[in-house]
């Protein structure tokens, strides 16, 4: 719906924000949303401040039509993330870990994509709408780089890029034991667990997915563990966790898919390292790279 009238004569003077929030019935941070995508006019003129303050005799124009969609994402401004990269068409992300990368079942709101919508509402309109600018995803407890869309071209072509396997995503992780293998291809397909709605398992009648390793390091105290570097060729939901375990090797701090404790550790020990890609607009080759965060070089430390 769009809202078309005269600013009242009590809001002359009051920041743009609170005027589009009292007229549209909306949220202070709804209201920002629309100011900031270009969703309100002011006789004629499309004004994107929310700190502008509005004056005697201008119509305003609200396209609110999105608010009242059900997959409307409310932005916030709280939400923590640092961004490494951004040009016009993308971002490259280092997620930190315990934030949950887009809204879903026990998490409406709070996520990645909440916080990205607050800095650049741009994206409202990139991808699918309830999880807009994504084309992959890090789990909640995994921290590291990943990309997210800024333009539908990009989004496209990273998705087109995403499942002819052109993307280099690269991760360290701390696992239990020692490999008789330095190196290995893990060839075993995935699909949702029979018993656990929530959680996957190998499956015969799962999607394909390969993951190479590459052992890094060998300890053996305090607990025998081996850090290892995982190449993904393909991106299933909890690959590298599903994987590892399947060969005896579970990830450190995997509360889900391992039964060993984790010495302390708060969080999984699993880290996306290294992006390689060629940019879907220009052609030029892409490389990112993240050093372990300070939890885990510190928690590294203790291994000998």
């Amino acid at each position: 719906m769009t809202i078309i009238e005269k600013i009242p004569e009590p809001l002359v003077g009051e920041r743009l924000d609170r005027v589009v929030s009292m007229i549209a019935f909306c949220s202070r941070s709804q209201a920002v949303w629309l100011i900031e995508s270009g969703k309100v006019e002011l006789s004629g003129r499309v004004v994107s401040s929310k700190s502008y303050k509005v004056q005697m005799n201008q119509k305003i124009v609200i396209d609110n039509e999105i608010l009242g969609h059900e997959e409307y994402l409310e932005p916030d401004e709280a939400v923590e993330f640092q961004v490494v990269y951004e040009d016009d068409d993308l971002f490259v992300i280092d997620k930190p870990s315990g934030l949950v990368v887009h809204p879903g079942t026990g998490n409406e709101s709070g996520t990645l994509v909440n916080g990205l919508l607050a800095r650049y509402p741009e994206i409202a309109g990139v991808g699918q709408r309830d999880r807009p600018g994504i084309v992959h995803r890090l789990d909640k407890g995994t921290s590291g780089l990943m990309i997210a869309a800024r333009s539908e071209r990009a989004y496209e072509g990273l998705v087109k890029m995403m499942a002819s396997h052109q993307v280099n995503r690269t991760y360290i992780a701390l696992v239990f034991g020692h490999f008789e293998a330095l190196r290995g291809i893990i060839d075993a397909p995935i699909g949702r667990s029979a018993t656990h709605s929530t959680q996957m398992a190998l499956s015969s009648s799962g999607k394909d997915a390969l993951t190479n390793y590459e052992v890094k390091a060998r300890f053996a105290s305090p607990e025998a563990a081996s850090l290892v570097e995982l190449r993904l060729e393909t991106g299933r939901t909890h690959q590298i966790r599903i994987h590892m375990r399947a060969i005896g090797h579970s990830v450190f701090g995997d509360e889900v898919y391992s039964r060993q404790g984790a010495l302390g550790l708060k969080r999984m020990f699993l880290h996306s390292s290294f992006l390689g890609f060629r940019h879907p607009a220009s052609g030029e080759e892409m490389t990112f790279n993240s050093a372990l965060p300070q939890e885990l070089s510190e928690f590294l430390e203790e291994f000998k």
